[in-house]
């Protein structure tokens, strides 16, 4: 069954100052029309420039990872595009005027809470998964980042972290599907270890950072000089150092919310391989450089695949065989254009045309160097798209179908004698009013030779039709 796209109902807004930035920063989501993704724009900027929320666009992994793209950079993305993914909106445009993401609480959490508040709503549009066939792995040995795709029908992580540290220890993380994620991991927090904190300070990163929007991790004994020092970056006179464990003893909301964390990151910095993804991650050790980098070889492959030819059983038994075809559409020779349906379902159809020199055209089109003629593969196209409109009624013989618009005609490369012509057609929006839009693609031999978006109407005969008829999409 397919699944439609959707978009935000409203538009929404949340504040906050940025993690490494520490400035202040308003994000709004918005709709955005389908097949749009995910996009961040800089009003703050000349222009207002447009970020795509691409791994291309990845410039930077340093503890958050950082997009630029039309001379302008949008820093920490992963929180807020891990709360887009786990809520399942595929279209938003995100306005900021600042150039980093809220850290809020250090997890998605309140993005979620506020696009809940913003609501949502399907598109026409289908939503369209890269689902994986193989194994695809990464592995960075300086820093012992393992990777692992592996084939599933859902989106699943799993993660293992072990820092050699005996406060955190080993642990394991999981979703089984990405409606998971709000309940099991979007409140999880970033975190960092106490003798990181300097490091980044220094690097003039967490100029943002507080302790109320992260974990600090202790694992080593701390100099009350140092305890002072800390006092004073973070304004928290109160701050306890009690040995080993968590910074003033913060409460987890999991025992393994690290691990947790690290799974959110993943989740959101996947988000810009650009379609969602149905495939088994397993990550041992990850960070956002081994994100990216996975990310990279998921999207590299998705390219390899649109190159590969399509493919079609063509000798399984039809769906409708000619026979069934006539009885259905007012067509004959020598207009009949389409010799079998092999597969069919709520929202598509697949028809094949056998293309032979006894086809009556090709004594003018071109007797010596016979093509089947665009026109003509249009007709068939439509012919098919006909049968699955007319498969959607009852007395199918009661009802013909008539051409309203036609739009984004291709052809790309000639049809000829002994081609097997196969068409797949798709819905583009549900069927209303007797209307029905479909976009058809024809193969030959599993390669694009033409395209188009048709728009047709099924209409109700007075008696049983005995010739007209040509097609929707």
């Amino acid at each position: 069954m397919s699944v439609k796209q959707r978009t935000l109902k409203n538009s929404i807004t949340i504040s906050g100052v940025g993690l490494h930035t520490g400035k202040q920063t308003n994000l709004t989501f918005r709709p955005a029309p389908e097949n749009h993704g995910y996009k961040f724009q800089r009003v703050d900027l000349p222009g207002n420039p447009i970020i795509n929320a691409d791994v291309d666009n990845v410039v930077d992994t340093s503890r958050g990872t950082t997009l630029e793209q039309n001379g302008a950079r949008i820093y920490t993305t992963e929180h807020v595009l891990a709360a887009l993914v786990g809520m399942e909106i595929d279209n938003v445009l995100m306005e900021m005027d600042g150039p980093e993401m809220p850290i809020m609480d250090g997890s998605s959490m309140p993005f979620i809470k506020k696009l809940e508040e913003a609501g949502n709503v399907e598109q026409n549009a289908e939503r369209i998964y890269f689902e994986l066939t193989e194994n695809l792995t990464f592995e960075d040995p300086i820093k012992q980042v393992e990777m692992l795709a592996v084939p599933q029908n859902e989106f699943r992580v799993t993660v293992m972290v072990d820092y050699n540290s005996d406060v955190l220890g080993t642990q394991h993380a999981h979703i089984y599907k990405i409606s998971d994620f709000k309940d099991e991991i979007a409140m999880c927090r970033t975190f960092v270890f106490l003798h990181e904190l300097e490091a980044l300070l220094a690097h003039d990163l967490i100029k943002g950072g507080d302790l109320n929007n992260a974990i600090v991790l202790v694992d080593k004994e701390v100099s009350e000089e140092k305890i002072n020092h800390l006092k004073k970056i973070f304004h928290k006179e109160d701050m306890e150092i009690k040995g080993k464990g968590v910074l003033n003893n913060t409460t987890l909301h999991h025992f393994n919310e690290p691990a947790r964390h690290k799974l959110l990151d993943i989740v959101g910095d996947l988000a810009l391989v650009g379609v969602p993804l149905k495939m088994h991650i397993l990550a041992a050790r990850p960070g956002h450089a081994g994100n990216i980098a996975f990310a990279k070889k998921i999207k590299e492959l998705i390219k390899s695949k649109k190159k590969e030819p399509k493919k079609f059983n063509l000798e399984k038994n039809p769906i409708y065989n000619i026979n069934d075809i006539t009885k259905m559409l007012p067509h004959r020779f020598p207009f009949l254009m389409v010799d079998k349906i092999i597969e069919m379902d709520s929202n598509s159809i697949v028809g094949v045309k056998n293309v032979t020199l006894n086809e009556p055209f090709f004594q003018g089109h071109f007797p010596d160097n016979p093509i089947f003629p665009g026109v003509m593969q249009l007709e068939a196209m439509a012919q098919v798209g006909g049968i699955f409109a007319l498969s959607q009624v009852p007395d199918p013989e009661f009802y013909s179908t008539y051409f309203m618009k036609i739009d984004g005609v291709k052809f790309k490369q000639k049809v000829i004698p002994g081609d097997t012509l196969v068409f797949q057609l798709t819905l583009e929006s549900p069927i209303r009013r007797g209307l029905v839009n479909m976009r058809g693609i024809g193969f030959v031999n599993g390669k694009e030779v033409c395209e188009a978006t048709m728009l047709a109407q099924i209409i109700k005969d007075k008696q049983p039709k005995e010739v007209n008829t040509i097609l929707t999409q």
